[in-house]
């Protein structure tokens, strides 16, 4: 048998130019209408039955080849950034202040051509279920396709998706048992006071000196309440008060994000910036209110799939390790991870140390490494669904 990425060498030009057409029409999460009727006509060019409009905008296509009950589900994101892309590539970004910034136009490029190339092969005895998710930028996509009944209509035993990682080299594939991604939290928190003269402060409570004693206290929280044998961050991302420099505002807004890997210590952070909220409250004579919202839960691999993809990926001549230790960032991949078993990997994509980090405005995907994803991918079907 030819080796895996010259089985599929046919495939990679046309891939690319579709690639840069996504990349060229990107759209914000809940509104992927251009790229959800280009990914599916692709899909039924191929004779799959593709089925539009599951979570909003999700697209879902199904093959099935001989007659084995075994069901796996391999997903790519869909959806783009609010950023405005300072690439100067040809193929930029036509929709201002939208750009493909985390590499969803690649992800889709991969897992069609994993649809191509395992429909003309069909080395395998069991039913494929390609899911094209919107809105992971969070927007919960994954969610919304969940409670739209994706798996109820389209059943799988495993799920199975890869993210680019462009802090790793190209051809290095890496997951792990358990976490991977963290659990996102994110907080606003309104300080109220009255408002005055700044020249008069001892009129009205400072709610800008609430703020700044607050920021203070919630930024030990991690190290003071938190065991050092535990992992989680939280940030504050944004202040907001005040309009000239003789008035004391009668409100100001702080805002921030919370990860942590551990439901146990996500209830702690969350007790213990409620009760700082309030003692500063009390203090300053001001009303704090929070708001907390759970977005995002912790990426958590079921162990024996990161072993079967990891497998997977030896077999396609990736270099493939476990990983040393999760992300912070996180992924809505989460929920599908919920319901059902599978894993979450990351495809190297580094050149050298050149390029980009995801979410900023220079970044590009690599395009050589739609192939080794492709690989990826036909080995995974072949060996989970093996005739």
């Amino acid at each position: 048998m030819s080796s895996p990425l010259a089985e599929i060498d046919d495939l990679l030009a046309q891939l690319v130019v579709l690639r840069r057409e996504l990349h060229a029409h990107p759209e914000l999460g809940r509104a992927e209408f251009r790229t959800a009727a280009r990914v599916a006509d692709e899909l039924r060019a191929l004779g799959l039955l593709a089925f539009s409009g599951i979570g909003g905008t999700g697209v879902v296509a199904v093959l099935k080849c001989g007659g084995s009950a075994r069901r796996l589900g391999l997903r790519a994101d869909m959806d783009a950034l609010p950023i405005v892309e300072a690439t100067g590539l040809p193929y930029a970004s036509r929709t201002p202040g939208v750009f493909h910034g985390c590499g969803h136009d690649g992800h889709m490029a991969m897992l069609l051509g994993a649809a191509r190339h395992l429909a003309r092969t069909r080395r395998f005895d069991g039913t494929v279920v390609f899911i094209f998710q919107p809105a992971e930028e969070g927007m919960a996509g994954a969610r919304a396709m969940i409670e739209d009944g994706l798996f109820e209509r389209f059943p799988v035993d495993e799920v199975y998706a890869l993210h680019n990682w462009p802090d790793l080299a190209e051809g290095d594939i890496q997951t792990r048992p358990g976490p991977i991604m963290a659990a996102a939290d994110r907080f606003d928190i309104e300080i109220v006071g009255r408002g005055g003269h700044a020249a008069q402060p001892q009129g009205t409570p400072d709610a800008i000196l609430a703020a700044s004693d607050l920021v203070g206290q919630l930024n030990a929280i991690v190290s003071r309440r938190i065991s050092p044998m535990q992992s989680a961050v939280l940030s504050v991302t944004r202040i907001a008060g005040g309009h000239t420099h003789n008035v004391l505002p009668a409100s100001v807004q702080v805002t921030g994000t919370v990860r942590t890997f551990d439901v146990g210590v996500q209830d702690r952070i969350e007790g213990a910036l409620r009760a700082i909220a309030a003692g500063v409250a009390l203090a300053s004579e001001t009303r704090i209110d929070v708001a907390y919202d759970r977005y995002y839960p912790a990426t958590l691999n079921d162990p024996a799939c990161a072993g079967y993809a990891l497998a997977a990926a030896r077999r396609a001549a990736l270099r493939a390790a476990v990983a040393s230790e999760p992300s912070f960032a996180s992924e809505d991949f989460a929920f599908m991870l919920q319901a059902k078993p599978g894993a979450y990997l990351w495809l190297g994509q580094g050149k050298d140390g050149a390029g980009a980090p995801l979410h900023h405005p220079a970044y590009d995907f690599n395009d050589d490494v739609i192939g080794r994803g492709i690989a990826f991918y036909t080995a995974l079907v072949e060996q989970r669904l093996s005739a």
